[in-house]
């Protein structure tokens, strides 16, 4: 039987502060079919080898300046080689035009709150906007002019989420398109109620060889446990002729739930080619979830996909899945045309934490001792950053299994696992180890009830499982991160990567049936009293604040870091934004919990939103000093977008909020450059 690095060697060389502010084995294995492992792995080693022999080479970074899907490209780097804007100049930086999108609610009215995180994407020679009330807008990249729109008139209702919510569009189009046929390109919107709208890229009209009539209804095959509709608020990753869809559905809410498939869906037709589930066929019946419910990378060249997978349900006590779960709260490389496993490498053991992985690993080429490696980085809501070979999923510097608290005994069923990964390459992002120090100023404020607080809460260190005693376990890093979904920016230059990290305390109390009913005082988004239906105990998440919303631990709130990726240290790091409460800005050294991700630029540049003071800012890439800034109407809780027309080069942000950061909204697309003059 092949090794994984023989497989390696054929595949190829190439959450909620909101309200304020020795490695586990590689896997190889056929989930559908139920296969073993090693027909499994001999399987997914000769299609990848076959089709690998047979395939022009794709540069893992584009060749030309691309921006045509959620993260940039699909390698996750969110990256341009574009350098017309650059340190020297991005100071002169001005609005060259905005619109107004009409679809917003902050909730006061007949509609759900809108949540819009959609990356605005950049092809065809047109800017397309995916929004949250499921419409798709067609725009001329230099002047915002609306070239069509599309509605799907989907059901405006928060069937699976606290509010509306959308993270935009995917883009494909064929590899040699035929002049005059239609949907030789297409967008493509997905909807809460779960259906997957087609329109051609070029007329806003339904390609009505997409399934049906242009529609693909994905809820078709939700099969076990049917209690939400498949909510495809994330765009499909679309490889080659593939779109790799997840879905989202209710955090926190029963203990069994619609299991975690994958499908892989034909492009043009709509046709289901294959499923991967990241539960077994007895798990699935007695649990769920282990969804993707964020975006995907791939590396084309080797024809893999890579699944940040989440965990099992019910998030928050797992004695219904003691046994192993290999695939849950893990990266997951499949073959993308069979959907194979080629390796496994799980983040979280037993996860009983909701520590999903909501990140596409960030796919690179590095330089470690002298030797090249095709590796890629997993950051984590942990604020780990987890470093492997992207071929093999082996180490690429240490990841060690070190033994983790035990609980102390007040939830019955539980078995914890003894030990988890930790890596010891990159850092933390925060320093998790011991229990976070009390802000004496908010403390002050609120008469001793921060520390009051501290002191009825359990924390023996980040994985404290949860308990029913006094206040609950601390959690630190919460489950809203450490890293949101916009995973980390990488410079292929300089070989340096960029993450914003949130630092956020939250505290996570386990009630028994009877004391839940007469606790739970109702929920927000990501906070709050949940049931965890069907499990013996329901939940509180809160953030640990006092009673004027202030922040019981010291800042900074959130920072942006900047690392060498040739030696896996710090080059600089730094607070970003400002946090409110009440109107009040607080001092921008102690920085913002963010949501979104950053992009990063041959022009030496790192330019972001993702802050609760609504700002957009660009700083420089070799020393994290901040060039520029500029108000949007609401957090811009978007990856921004880099992309060159007519030979000018823009930056756009979509600022749309989010409840988890604040209760500010928009329906803002902000699109800056240069003076004509200076360029």
């Amino acid at each position: 039987m092949p090794t994984l690095r023989t497989t390696a060697q054929r595949l190829g060389t190439a959450t909620a502060l909101a309200l304020f502010l020795t490695p586990l084995p590689l896997l190889a294995q056929d989930q559908d079919t139920d296969q073993d492992a090693s027909s499994a792995q001999e399987g997914a080693t000769s299609q990848a080898s076959s089709k690998q022999a047979s395939s022009e080479s794709i540069p893992l970074v584009p060749g030309t300046p691309t921006w045509d899907s959620f993260h940039g490209q699909l390698n996750a780097q969110k990256y341009s080689p574009l350098d017309q804007i650059n340190a020297d100049n991005v100071g002169d930086l001005e609005k060259v035009w905005e619109i107004h999108t009409g679809d917003v609610s902050d909730g006061s009215g007949d509609l759900p709150p809108t949540v819009w995180s959609a990356t605005p994407v950049f092809a065809n020679d047109t800017l397309y906007i995916g929004t949250p009330f499921y419409r798709i807008l067609a725009l001329d990249p230099a002047t915002g002019e609306q070239k069509w729109s599309f509605d799907t008139e989907s059901t405006l209702e928060a069937m699976t989420q606290p509010a509306l919510k959308s993270r935009g569009v995917a883009y494909w189009e064929a590899e040699d398109p035929k002049e005059g046929e239609s949907c030789q390109k297409i967008v493509y919107l997905g909807t809460m109620d779960a259906q997957l709208f087609a329109v051609d890229a070029d007329t806003g009209e339904k390609c009505t060889s997409f399934a049906d009539n242009g529609v693909l209804d994905v809820n078709q095959w939700n099969d076990t446990h049917d209690k939400w509709p498949l909510s495809l608020l994330q765009p499909p990753t679309v490889v080659g002729d593939h779109l790799i869809l997840g879905w989202a559905g209710k955090d926190w809410a029963f203990e069994q739930a619609p299991p975690g498939t994958v499908f892989s869906i034909n492009a043009r037709t709509g046709e289901r080619e294959w499923s991967f589930n990241a539960l077994s066929d007895e798990m699935r019946e007695k649990s769920g979830t282990a969804n993707v419910w964020t975006h995907m990378s791939a590396d084309e060249e080797n024809g893999l996909v890579y699944l940040p997978i989440s965990s099992p349900s019910p998030n928050y006590w797992g004695g219904n899945r003691t046994e192993d779960v290999p695939l849950a709260t893990s990266t997951t490389a499949l073959d993308v045309d069979t959907g194979e496993v080629v390796w496994s490498r799980q983040w979280v053991h037993h996860d009983v934490w909701d520590y999903d992985i909501n990140a596409a690993p960030t796919l690179m080429d590095i330089t470690v001792d002298g030797e090249e490696i095709p590796a890629l980085i997993q950051a984590t809501k942990q604020g780990f950053l987890f470093v492997v070979n992207r071929l093999t999923g082996e180490d690429v510097w240490p990841i060690e299994e070190r033994p983790v608290p035990q609980g102390d005994g007040s939830v019955k069923g539980e078995e914890y696992a003894d030990t988890q990964p930790f890596p010891t390459k990159p850092a933390p992002l925060l320093d998790q180890s011991e229990k976070p120090k009390v802000w004496k100023l908010a403390d002050v404020v609120g008469g001793g009830e921060c520390s009051a607080l501290w002191d009825d809460l359990t924390y023996e260190g980040m994985y404290t499982p949860p308990t029913t005693k006094g206040e609950g376990a601390l959690a630190y890093p919460d489950s809203a991160g450490g890293v949101q979904w916009g995973g980390v920016a990488f410079d292929p230059v300089s070989q340096t990567a960029i993450v914003n990290t949130s630092h956020i305390v939250q505290t996570i109390k386990l009630y028994d049936r009877e004391a839940y009913e007469k606790a739970d005082s109702g929920s927000g988004n990501e906070s709050g009293f949940a049931p965890q239906t069907g499990a013996p105990y329901g939940m509180r998440l809160e953030v640990a604040r006092n009673w004027l919303g202030m922040p019981c631990w010291e800042p900074p709130f959130g920072e942006v870091v900047a690392l060498d990726m040739k030696t896996g240290d710090v080059k600089w790091r730094r607070p970003i934004g400002s946090s409110q409460q009440y109107g009040f800005f607080m001092p921008e050294s102690w920085g913002s919990p963010t949501i979104g991700g950053p992009a990063v630029t041959a022009g030496n540049l790192v330019f972001i939103g993702a802050s609760m003071d609504a700002k957009l800012r660009a700083y420089s890439l070799d020393s994290g000093e901040e060039l520029w800034e500029d108000q949007a109407e609401a957090p811009a809780v978007a990856n921004p977008a880099v992309y060159e027309y007519d030979g000018r080069e823009y930056v756009a942000f979509v600022a749309g909020g989010n409840s988890i950061l604040k209760d500010q909204v928009g329906d803002q697309v902000v699109v800056y450059a240069l003076p004509e003059d200076d360029e």
